[in-house]
């Protein structure tokens, strides 16, 4: 980062109330240009975010951003302003756009031109849509301010029993948010503001990075403020780890433990009668697992079943999609499903084979920190064997392949819904004699005593 601008915090937080504030020209002016960040597109002066908890755990979210172009890719960039949603657990509203441009002159868009469009969907067909607005032509210089406002979460409820009920997190009276200090543009400053009742207790913690944070009382609420100045993220590097285990984050819960988002993800299941069999589903278990030999070579035979017949492609059940596994036999019906639905019919055949068996929540390509947020973006299949041990299986990762849990997901920390609860835990290594390691070598031995060749080395 190349330059340093000091902003009053209390600015953002009024600038909610003000909207279009004198001092933001000076902002813009004062930010920098090109010359100060050469080779980005644009500069992030402010990113502002306040949430209001209710004692639901609904929240209600206001953001405010300011955007200064500084090149044509930036200006094609910010062309539309588009924010992502899904219509079963949130809304969205954009409320104001202000194009500021270097000539001097401030344009405020018609907010009745923002359209709700149908988002691009591939594997996972969901019914995500996108609010968008056009902004239309911009050049460096250019600053573009944006004011939002947000309203539920990003999983879908069991329920829509009112205008806001739908809006409610899954753990009903909690709240819980990731937010993410680094960016691909410099950010000059980002806020990040949340109002919890004075009864909920939230616990947080900052990885990788410090901001600055305080807390004040306000009315039957804590007021938590958290601010980072100057700072972006340095270019990818390859086999680079993923961004939130190497840049700065934010994590925060009401949830107490990981022990109770355990109870709560295996009775949210239970409750919902996601393994319920049919005799459809019983009659092809018998057929698979007629002729095992043993315990394992049954679990085998229904993981690859699973794994290889389930095509991965994600429909929404509507109600109930997000945290809950589609019931086996929606799934065994429509042959495909996302991780969540090949986790849950793997688990439904298991338990109609006679085997006790649950659904666990996984982190694919990155770190779980201990904050009970929800960090999770696979879900796979515990199954417990005749020794009282529980064994991991994913059905998504390994089609056509002779393994029951991918060695791509050693050292993975997960979350099992087992009607005992339980902790974060971490997957194993792979041992070594489940691999195989072959090394070729053609060598020459030469007149004068030189040996030239070759080696290869092949490995799993």
């Amino acid at each position: 980062m190349h330059k340093k601008i000091t902003f009053l915090s209390f600015f953002l937080i009024l600038s909610f109330s003000l909207f279009s504030n004198p001092n933001i020209k000076e902002l813009i002016n004062r930010a920098g240009d090109i010359t100060d960040y050469p080779g980005k597109p644009e500069l992030i002066i402010f990113d502002s975010m306040l949430v209001d908890v209710q004692e639901t755990g609904l929240s209600f979210v206001n953001i405010h951003k300011l955007i200064k172009i500084l090149n044509a890719e930036g200006a094609k960039n910010n062309a539309v302003i588009r924010f992502g949603y899904d219509p079963l657990s949130a809304y969205v509203e954009i409320r104001k756009v202000i194009i500021y441009h270097k000539t001097g002159e401030v344009t405020e868009l018609d907010m009745s031109k923002v359209m709700d469009y149908p988002a691009p969907a591939r594997w996972i067909y969901w019914g995500a849509r996108e609010k968008m607005i056009e902004v239309g032509s911009l050049e460096p210089g250019d600053a573009v301010e944006v004011f939002l406002f947000r309203k539920g979460f990003t999983y879908a409820l069991l329920t829509d029993n009112g205008d806001d009920e739908k809006y409610i997190p899954p753990m009903r009276g909690h709240f819980y948010d990731i937010v993410e200090f680094w960016s691909s543009n410099p950010v000059l400053e980002k806020v990040y503001s949340v109002s919890i009742p004075k009864d909920k207790f939230l616990q947080y913690e900052v990885y990788n990075g410090e901001v600055r944070s305080s807390v004040v009382p306000k009315g039957d609420k804590h007021v938590y403020t958290f601010t980072k100045t100057d700072f972006s993220q340095p270019e990818h590097e390859p086999h680079m780890v993923a961004n939130s285990d190497e840049f700065t984050k934010l994590l925060m819960s009401t949830s107490p433990d990981w022990k109770a988002k355990s109870l709560w993800f295996y009775g949210v299941n239970e409750d919902f009668g996601s393994f319920e069999s049919t005799p459809e589903i019983d009659a092809k278990v018998n057929e698979i697992v007629a002729n095992a030999k043993d315990e394992m070579d049954s679990i085998s035979l229904l993981t690859h079943w699973v794994a290889d017949n389930i095509r991965y492609s994600g429909i929404s059940m509507g109600e109930g999609e997000g945290y809950t596994l589609h019931k086996g036999e929606m799934t065994f019906t429509d042959r495909c499903g996302v991780c969540k639905d090949k986790a849950g019919m793997l688990i439904t055949m298991l338990r109609a084979a006679g085997f006790e068996s649950y659904p666990a929540m996984t982190m694919a390509g990155s770190r779980i920190d201990y904050i009970p947020a929800d960090q999770f973006n696979h879900s796979v299949t515990v199954v417990k064997l005749s020794n009282g041990k529980y064994k991991l299986l994913d059905p998504t990762w390994v089609p056509f392949l002779r393994e029951l849990w991918s060695s791509a997901e050693q050292q993975q920390n997960y979350l099992m819904g087992v009607p005992e609860g339980a902790d974060l835990k971490i997957t194993p290594l792979s041992p070594p004699e489940n691999h195989f390691i072959n090394i070729s070598g053609n060598s020459e031995l030469l007149s004068d005593g030189t040996l030239e060749g070759t080696f290869t080395l092949e490995a799993e």
